[in-house]
């Protein structure tokens, strides 16, 4: 082994060492973490797709709005949102700029269209892989230390699974050269099976893959639908987030179709200490109640804890 491969071995070893002394791989930001803190709340930009979509709201202002009507100073970026322009070196400081100057914590961006990881064509798996990069780089850039991707592909369901592996094998690397996490949400098709997604990240093997695990996220196809609350605890081992979807609530301001009391002990079971992300994505109230309610009942469950 040279030298250089085996200061890169001791470090990571290092790395899976205090990652897994906490029963879960972990970011390094959350690894700094109390221990008495269960989790700290963000909002995914993700819950104001309709004003972002309706030019109601733009990129810029997203974090600036998290922050003065909400009090959530860690934010979630959606790639859509860039407007093509995340290589655009300026425009990436100035939403650096606007963070650092609120004291916004820039958490993790979530990508979408930039081609299949788990593409059965090695050339196009590649180009999916490399067209990933801006998205690190421009992650770096705003100070994150996050990209979600999907773990998509079209054949047979082992034969996808090989190629995710090498596809998000591929990235994870130059995730891990920038000091990035890559991680995957459950997000369709073969990726809304909590058990094939674990085997996933067994397969890829590294402190800088994991799982976003989405409440929401489960539904396989038009016909079949995963077991919520057993592919969070799959994907729990491996989760450096939670993304806290909600659809409607109920008079007492639960969600009526999840069960938070229940989700919330599999997290805290699973030793889970991070961030965890409030996506509204219902349409019986506007996106601010939707929001402001699903961090109320967020807290509800951080005062469970407390007790």
């Amino acid at each position: 082994m040279k030298i250089q491969d085996r200061r890169s071995f001791i470090r990571d070893m290092s790395l899976i060492t205090a990652a897994t002394s906490m029963s879960t791989i972990l970011p390094l930001d959350v690894l700094a973490m109390e221990k008495k803190d269960f989790f700290r709340i963000s909002l995914a930009q993700y819950s104001f797709h309709k004003a972002l979509f309706a030019g109601k709201m733009t990129n810029l202002e997203f974090p600036l709005k998290a922050k003065k009507d909400f009090g959530i100073d860690i934010v979630e970026y959606v790639s859509r949102f860039f407007n093509n322009k995340e290589t655009d070196q300026a425009y990436l400081r100035e939403l650096l700029t606007i963070t650092k100057n609120e004291g916004i914590q820039n958490h993790l961006i979530m990508v979408d269209h930039e081609g299949d990881l788990g593409n059965l064509d090695e050339k196009e798996r590649i180009k999916a892989v490399e067209n990933h990069y801006k998205w690190v780089d421009a992650a770096k850039t705003l100070g994150c230390l996050t990209l979600r991707v999907n773990a998509l592909g079209k054949g047979p369901e082992s034969d996808v699974k090989t190629a995710v592996i090498d596809g998000l094998g591929r990235l994870t690397e130059y995730g891990k050269k920038n000091k990035i996490n890559i991680v995957v949400e459950n997000h369709g098709s073969y990726s809304s099976n909590g058990k094939w997604l674990s085997d996933v990240m067994k397969g890829v093997n590294s402190p800088y893959c994991g799982t976003l695990p989405d409440f929401g996220n489960f539904k396989i196809s038009d016909t079949q639908q995963y077991d919520i609350y057993q592919g969070v605890k799959e994907l729990m081992p491996f989760a450096k987030g939670i993304s806290a979807k909600t659809f409607r609530f109920d008079e007492q301001g639960n969600e009526p179709d999840i069960d938070y009391t229940r989700m919330f002990k599999i997290i805290h079971d699973a030793k889970f200490r991070g961030i965890v992300g409030i996506e509204w994505e219902g349409n019986g109230f506007s996106e601010e109640e939707g929001i402001r309610k699903t961090r109320a009942l967020l807290e509800k469950i951080l005062e469970q804890y407390k007790k």
